[in-house]
């Protein structure tokens, strides 16, 4: 198991109580020869996690840029497998997030699929299309392996459900900002804020936002209401116009110091 692995919750309570806010970052698995470069290149450059895209076929949640990133990694031929191994001989230095659908769970089973992930090092998983509902079979599974279920939150989220994902939900709540698919936004939606607040009401778990957070001042003004933000469709759309690991990291670089300097 690589460094990086350990609780992803511990690490940002850590973070947390140092007075950091949270940058996680995310990189399509298998899109590009160089994609752990890719992975290790944000880590240095602040990362306090590292979100893992398991590419699968049907996206639902995903807007056209992970979309194109992922339809690029399977035309590749990669797998889960190759990805979990690839991953295991990595050393990230920061806790690693799967994210996927859950029709790839399902295919493998909930317990070797989580005990693939906690194999190859990743410490929490993120399985968007599974209701909480139907979601007790995974969690169970997964925490036995040692993987800690990250569960979204939406705006539209009634305050009781919103208590019962806060509950349940282990590493952080991934506040979903707006309504919609993943993707590049010219501002923050108003939602996004006011849901961090709704969760921070009810809870002390480590809270950030995803869907639609593109430039440093997206992601300083977003976490002024939350604990940290998720970054995924900005990065990806340089990497796959061609920039490098390298530029990557100096991209995710650029949001570390705005959230640094508030």
């Amino acid at each position: 198991m690589t460094s990086g692995a350990g609780s992803l919750e511990t690490a940002l309570r850590a973070a947390r109580g140092a007075g950091r806010k949270l940058l996680v970052p995310y990189v399509t698995g298998g899109m590009a020869d160089d994609w752990i470069q890719a992975v290790e290149a944000v880590a240095a450059a602040g990362a306090d996690a590292v979100e893992i895209g398991i590419p699968f076929s049907d996206p639902v949640m995903d807007g056209p840029t992970i979309q194109e990133a992922s339809a690029r990694a399977l035309a590749r031929g990669t797998t889960p497998e190759r990805i979990f191994g690839e991953l295991a001989r990595l050393d990230a230095g920061v806790p690693l997030i799967a994210m996927t659908y859950y029709n790839l769970v399902f295919h493998a089973g909930h317990r070797r699929f989580a005990e693939s992930l906690a194999s190859a090092g990743v410490s929490a998983a993120v399985v968007p299309d599974l209701p909480l509902e139907e979601s007790v079979a995974w969690e169970a599974a997964a925490s036995a392996a040692g993987i800690e279920t990250v569960l979204l939150a939406a705006p539209v989220s009634p305050d009781e459900r919103l208590a019962r994902i806060v509950e349940r939900s282990r590493g952080f709540v991934y506040a979903v900002g707006l309504m919609g698919v993943t993707g590049e936004r010219a501002t923050v939606a108003p939602s996004a804020a006011i849901l961090a607040a709704r969760i921070r009401a009810v809870s002390d778990m480590p809270v950030l936002i995803g869907f639609g957070i593109s430039t440093p001042d997206q992601a300083r003004d977003a976490s002024a209401a939350a604990d940290g933000v998720v970054v995924a469709s900005a990065l990806m759309r340089r990497y796959l116009d061609g920039a490098s690991p390298e530029e990557i990291g100096k991209q995710v670089a650029e949001m570390r110091r705005a959230l640094d300097a508030g």
